[in-house]
């Protein structure tokens, strides 16, 4: 399986456990301190290579020593970095994320290069070229920019993913109208769900988003699950009970084991079982890249776990 995933690339810095800042020049020890590439993109394609995926990956980084590290972390993985571009005055995004106790994450961002990008950095031969491409974040590039890369990818019959990244609080409909008649499949969680269809209720959410051109709609809930929304009704896949030490990078893995779960032809229910399975390896660790685990490792997780009633 060919993926090219573009957008989000982000450099994280996580910090466990953080239950206060110290104030002033107050100082406390923390247990673990780890650094580690990420982004409705970056952290994607992280574990759409541990899956078996043939990763490339597209978007704009800088040229500055956060930009080599995340470089360096993305190659060791095995992922193909030839399409990021580097931005010789904008800095790589990066984020500092105090992990909570409990696996909350708050979050101190740089937005940095990933709103550089546009139609001028697109590889369109690679885009072409793919099996499926998965856009993260295409509200950072802009509805019609995303449609643009998305239609294309759709004329080559490749298939497309996309997955938000903005809180849904921020979130309008007309921020991704555009670009929903050229997805397959609709990645978000149910805070965006509310906020991008302007909803007040999650199914009516996303049967908008539906309405509107999305092939489906697969709304991760955090311990409440998955919602699956088509045309033809709704379905639930409960999560897996699992100890979380750190909720960051999840909705990426699920993410990335849904789009593994259709490259390999499997049901959406299916695809979105091994999407949980990932996320539910992800989460007991710090980190969008925490596991050693395979396809097989994860599936075998998914028949062996009990999920949440």
């Amino acid at each position: 399986m060919k993926v090219v995933t573009m957008g989000v690339h982000v450099l994280d810095v996580l910090v466990r456990p953080v239950e206060e800042i110290p104030e002033g020049q107050g100082a406390t020890l923390v247990d673990d301190i780890r650094m580690t590439a990420a982004g409705t993109a970056g952290g994607t394609a992280l574990t759409l290579a541990k899956l078996g995926a043939s990763v490339r990956t597209a978007g704009a980084i800088g040229t500055d020593p956060t930009g080599d590290m995340l470089l360096q972390l993305l190659d060791r993985a095995g992922i193909d970095t030839g399409l990021l571009v580097r931005r010789i005055d904008t800095s790589t995004s990066a984020s500092v994320l105090p992990i909570r106790p409990n696996g909350d994450r708050p979050s101190l961002h740089l937005l940095g290069a990933n709103i550089t990008y546009g139609l001028d950095d697109v590889p369109w031969d690679a885009v072409a070229e793919a099996g499926h491409l998965h856009l993260g974040g295409p509200e950072l590039i802009g509805a019609d920019v995303a449609a643009r890369i998305l239609a294309h990818a759709r004329e080559h019959d490749v298939v497309t993913s996309v997955d938000l990244l903005a809180p849904g609080e921020l979130g309008t409909f007309d921020q991704i109208e555009p670009l929903l008649p050229h997805v397959d499949f609709l990645l978000p969680n149910d805070d965006q769900v509310l906020g991008f269809s302007e909803e007040q209720d999650l199914v009516t959410g996303a049967k908008k988003l539906l309405a509107a051109g999305a092939g489906l709609v697969a709304v991760t809930r955090g311990g409440d699950g998955v919602l699956l929304v088509t045309a033809d009704g709704t379905e639930t896949i409960p999560a897996f009970e699992v100890d979380v030490v750190d909720t960051t990078g999840c909705g990426d893995a699920f993410s990335a084991g849904f789009i593994r779960g259709i490259g390999l032809g499997r049901t959406p229910r299916e695809a979105a079982v091994l999407g949980s399975a990932a996320a539910a390896l992800v989460a007991q660790g710090l980190g969008s890249d925490h596991g050693e685990f395979d396809l097989p490792e994860a599936d075998e997780f998914a028949m062996t776990h009990k999920t949440r009633s």
